[in-house]
């Protein structure tokens, strides 16, 4: 895919690998991109600014205010102008200072401004990659949503030789080419995913529910995001903060998750209900805090209705509608009768029986049995993992149904 038109603004830290930065930067002018580059003051030490605006043939930022013109450098606008945000060489400074909020510099305030991707590409001694600070710190900056390009193994500025070194800068070029692909694969699309429990009242104070924390629909809202969808996520109660560029609909009982994907259904492309929705909801609900007498309480439950069958029903053949389910006997069986029953074209099986699947955690060991009958099981991944998984298997059906 060509890099025409895209602005993608480069962060360049103060590491010896910075020198690598003028030839990407070279690299990506080559393909008419836009380039933008933002220097820590460390990072003159390395290369001069100079350098690298030539090749970019744009002034390189460094400092919140221009002192020959007594402009402010606006790192709001940087950020919001960016189609790109890539830091490299990111050092273990800059790492540990993305993933803590911290903010002492430009190209920090531009991080922590942006609304487009942020990609990293770390640069640094081998003892220091491998240190446990530095791992759990990209660990933290991949879990906000930012995209590791990893160091390379070989032999390094102290002599050692192993793995952090920057990686080259055609690999950086052709990562970012990949990146713009894969963000425009679902551009035109819209969907639908719904996440988390639904809290079926009791009374004012109680509630019947079940452990989903949403993660993993969340986590395919970000993944049809990130491929150029326009994404609406119905959530029951989660406390997790809503996906960037991601519309949010909250509910909390499983009525008003039905009638909110309802409203939304008919217009989607794409539909992945991924939410725990309660089978069962008090017949009454008490007006006031129902107080505790006897030794027994009595609750008459009724049936919720079933949202995966009903939007089933009116799904039609340019849609692609994937369920999940959660089973803890006759795992496979029980699966592949819920996709005949409710009209699916792919669902996702999870058994409680896996170590590390089901609910709150961060990993999902996954089955995932399509329309013809074929059955694909994963290893255990991360979710984040599991919704690219799944979000490149919805990729696939909607190109042969729309070819």
């Amino acid at each position: 895919m060509s890099l025409k038109g895209k602005n993608i603004a480069i962060g360049v830290c103060g590491g010896i690998a910075a020198y690598k930065i003028a030839s990407l930067v070279r690299l990506l002018v080559k393909e008419n991109a836009n380039v933008q580059v933002i220097m820590t003051p460390d990072a003159k030490e390395f290369i001069t600014p100079l350098t690298l605006a030539t090749l970019s043939k744009r002034p390189v930022l460094a400092d919140y205010i221009n002192r020959h013109t007594d402009t402010w450098n606006n790192h709001v606008e940087l950020g919001l102008h960016a189609d790109l945000l890539l830091i490299a060489p990111a050092t273990a400074n800059t790492l540990g200072k993305m993933a803590h909020g911290m903010c002492d510099n430009l190209l920090l305030a531009t991080y922590l401004s942006a609304k487009c991707p942020v990609m990293f590409a770390p640069a640094m001694d081998l003892d220091m990659w491998l240190h446990p600070s530095t791992q759990e710190n990209v660990k933290r900056l991949q879990s906000f949503g930012n995209i590791l390009i990893a160091p390379g193994n070989g032999e390094l500025a102290s002599g050692l030789i192993g793995e952090g070194r920057l990686a080259e800068p055609e690999e950086i070029q052709q990562q970012i080419r990949q990146f713009f692909h894969h963000s425009s694969s679902l551009k035109g699309k819209k969907a639908l995913v719904t996440a988390g429990p639904t809290h079926e009242a009791i009374d004012p104070v109680r509630f019947i529910g079940n452990h989903s924390s949403g993660k993993m629909g969340y986590a395919i809202a970000s993944a049809l995001q990130s491929m150029g969808a326009v994404v609406t996520l119905v959530s029951g109660p989660t406390q997790l903060p809503t996906p960037p560029k991601v519309h949010r609909h909250d509910v909390t009982s499983a009525q008003e998750m039905l009638e909110t994907c309802a409203t939304y259904f008919d217009a989607a492309d794409i539909i992945v209900m991924s939410a725990a929705v309660a089978d069962y909801t008090p017949v009454e609900i008490a007006d006031q805090k129902i107080k505790k007498s006897g030794a027994n309480l009595n609750i008459s439950l009724k049936k919720t209705v079933d949202i995966l069958a009903t939007l089933g029903k009116r799904k039609t053949n340019r849609q692609t509608l994937v369920g999940f389910a959660l089973e803890t006997e006759n795992a496979l069986q029980n699966a592949q009768d819920k996709l005949k029953r409710k009209n699916l074209d792919y669902i996702v099986l999870n058994s409680m029986q896996d170590e590390g699947a089901g609910f709150a955690g961060d990993t999902n060991k996954v089955t995932i049995i399509d329309r013809s009958g074929e059955i694909r099981p994963f290893e255990l991944k991360s979710k984040k993992e599991v919704a690219d998984d799944i979000a490149a298997m919805i990729k696939l059906h909607q190109e042969v149904i729309n070819s």
